[in-house]
């Protein structure tokens, strides 16, 4: 049952999903447990897709066939995901534009990134990436609902497996002792990591079956090369990665997997 017990501790972890009582004792934390926990937050993403894409395609299918439509479907299908999540990855990614949008010193940057207020570049930044989801969505949405359900739970797993990679790629840096993303600071096995991919690999499938070769690939390579242009950028102004530093990864990598379906839906 250790599987069952790691998937609901990412679920306590990584949203707002309720995981409580005597479920959230049977899921027994650890931080050995947490950190075997990373696994599935590609998993994670499956859910949150899958919500995500109810809402976009109940919506398309309720509404009048107008151009509007599918963007209060995509507005609508990305304020599911930040309920669900409550922001998390958001979070991350206004911190890290934030410290690294207008600092240049590593140290200086590390600092700004653990204050909790937004500014001005992570206002910017959050504006910026919100903008480009809905209007993404909303124009694979005006071609195909059922395209768009697909593209939503294909990116919430792909953004998140992703993830995985920084942590095995790179060290953590900054304030390990008060960090919340410590347990996962270690480097991932190749175990957990193997099991991240599985459930990529698994998603990638049903995409697949659903949508075709290209549908997959696209989105796949897209988000592929954004995640290898975080890494590098982390590494050369960090040295490493914080928890920050995933969230604003996941957020990147998911308006990639958008622009990829845009492209060729």
């Amino acid at each position: 049952m250790d599987p069952l017990r790691n998937y609901l501790l990412a679920l306590q972890y990584f949203t707002r999903v309720p995981v409580t009582g005597a479920v959230a004792q049977w899921a027994d934390y650890s931080p050995h447990r947490l950190r075997a926990s990373a696994a599935h937050f590609p998993g994670v993403g499956a859910l949150v897709g899958l919500c995500a894409a109810g809402v976009a395609v109940g919506l398309l299918l309720a509404l009048k066939p107008t151009p509007l439509a599918a963007l209060v479907a995509a507005a609508a299908s990305t304020v599911v995901t930040v309920l669900l999540t409550g922001g998390l990855h958001e979070d991350g990614l206004a911190d890290v534009a934030d410290g690294l949008g207008g600092f240049t010193d590593r140290e200086r940057a590390l600092e700004i990134m653990k204050d909790s207020r937004v500014g001005p570049f992570g206002a910017l930044a959050l504006v910026l990436a919100l903008l480009l989801k809905v209007s993404l969505l909303a124009l694979i949405g005006a071609g195909s609902a059922f395209t768009m359900g697909v593209a939503l739970f294909l990116a919430h797993v792909v953004s998140r497996t992703w993830p995985l990679l920084v942590i095995r790629r790179l060290p953590h840096v900054g304030d390990t002792a008060r960090s919340k993303s410590k347990p996962l600071a270690d480097t991932i096995s190749r175990a957990t990591l193997a099991a991240g991919f599985g459930w990529l690999l698994l998603s990638l499938g049903v995409a697949g079956w659903m949508q075709g070769a290209l549908f997959v690939l696209a989105p796949l390579i897209a988000s592929l090369l954004v995640l290898l242009m975080m890494i590098g950028f982390f590494r050369r102004r960090l040295g490493g990665f914080t928890g920050d530093c995933l969230g604003a990864t996941q957020q990147v990598c998911e308006i990639a997997c958008y622009l990829g379906v845009a492209l060729t839906a």
